[in-house]
């Protein structure tokens, strides 16, 4: 199984790059960040078209997430937990063929010190909480997506000029860095501990040109993920395209599980009812699927609720586009 995470920066605006993309990588499961659409501006039928499933939590002019799968995802959790007040769609969860995944878009915080740096802050501890109970079930999880940080001075080029930007505070940092302390696996760097390996140059200053580039998108992997760890990488290309995001796609490839565990044991005691419920029903429905899905041709009808909270569900087969009901 080969999972990406891609923060596309205006799907629509990029979306001739994403489907090259997909064509070219064949990934099995995407984490989109920054789609900038609103859910009934989301581009439903190319991607179906492309072969692919799709849940999304849209904003129009800012954040967004989606994922996108050869299997059908069952939501999970449309955002992250912990404060009800927060309407910025930067969190989407879905279990597909028996794996929990989610994307994730963390806040920038700059400028700092100031309000924005804050709330990064705070929505990182937010996460932290909410990992820390996702990681405690043993379930098969990856955590997918854009984390605005910048883990270590290996994962940024030879610079000061970056010094002060709240990417590299060390408050952020070491929100970072207690997320790994759960247990998560950072898969770019347990396949590749000592090379600087970039996912995002800035448009500014020629930074594609002279590889002046930040590893700010990570994929991190359960304990029971981490033993199906197979490789890891970017398509640095993808920033060379034209028109293309400041971004790179990350990628892992997991081995297939040999026995595949029942729901219960992967989730044991602790998990919500919710997450067991949709990993089981994930799995069934991949193998009622069969094979993942394949580059089709279908009419997708639009949305209009855009006022709603729940996700966008652009389905397979002959149905429409439909909203998931909100926990």
């Amino acid at each position: 199984m080969k999972i990406a995470s891609f923060n596309i920066n205006n799907i629509n605006r990029r979306l001739t790059n994403l489907l090259n993309w997909l064509h070219e990588a064949e990934p099995d499961i995407v984490c989109l960040q920054e789609i900038k659409a609103a859910d009934t501006e989301f581009p439903a039928e190319a991607i179906r078209q492309a072969g692919y499933h799709a849940v999304c939590r849209g904003e129009k002019r800012w954040n967004g997430v989606a994922i996108l799968a050869r299997w059908p995802p069952v939501v999970t959790r449309m955002d992250l937990p912990g404060d009800t007040a927060d309407e910025q769609r930067r969190y989407l969860e879905a279990a597909i063929n028996g794996v929990l995944v989610a994307s994730i878009y963390a806040p920038n915080g700059n400028p700092q010190p100031g309000p924005k740096f804050d709330y990064k802050l705070a929505w990182l501890k937010r996460l932290n909480a909410h990992a820390a109970q996702l990681y405690a079930t043993g379930a098969p999880v990856v955590l997918a997506g854009d984390y605005n940080v910048v883990p270590t001075n290996l994962d940024i080029y030879s610079t000061k000029s970056w010094d002060r930007n709240a990417l590299l505070q060390p408050e952020s940092r070491a929100a970072y860095q207690r997320l790994l302390a759960q247990g998560w696996t950072d898969a770019i760097r347990a396949l590749h501990p000592k090379e600087r390996v970039y996912t995002f140059w800035d448009y500014m200053r020629n930074r594609w040109e002279r590889d002046g580039g930040l590893r700010l998108d990570h994929i991190l992997l359960s304990s029971i993920l981490t033993k199906r760890l197979h490789g890891a990488g970017v398509d640095r290309l993808v920033r060379g395209m034209e028109d293309a995001s400041d971004h790179s796609p990350v990628w892992v490839e997991l081995r297939d599980a040999p026995n595949r565990p029942s729901s219960a044991s992967l989730v044991g005691g602790h998990a919500p009812t919710t997450a067991a419920t949709a990993l089981s029903k994930s799995k069934k429905l991949a193998r009622g699927t069969g094979i993942p899905l394949k580059r089709q041709n279908h009419t997708v009808s639009t949305s209009k609720a855009e006022a709603s909270r729940s996700p966008l569900l652009v389905s397979s087969r002959r149905t429409t586009i439909a909203r998931a009901p909100r926990e």
